[in-house]
């Protein structure tokens, strides 16, 4: 479980810096700009994302190893 939740935050790290490196230099690259339903809204996504990710570190941290 802990290796799972390592991998999700990674991508969700992953994504929330490609969102925010999109919306400033537009590269064409990550997802979070390709949904429609946030259009407007792509860097609260993206920050969204990067917290998201984080607190998703800090269960895996939390989880003890078996």
């Amino acid at each position: 479980m802990r290796k799972l939740l390592e991998v999700l935050g990674f991508i969700a790290l992953l994504q929330g810096v490609a969102g925010l490196v999109h919306e400033f230099t537009d590269w064409n690259w990550g997802l979070v700009h390709r949904f429609g339903v946030l259009d407007g809204y792509e860097v609260y996504a993206s920050v969204a994302l990067l917290v998201f990710a984080f607190a998703l570190f800090g269960v895996a941290e939390a989880q003890r190893p078996r």
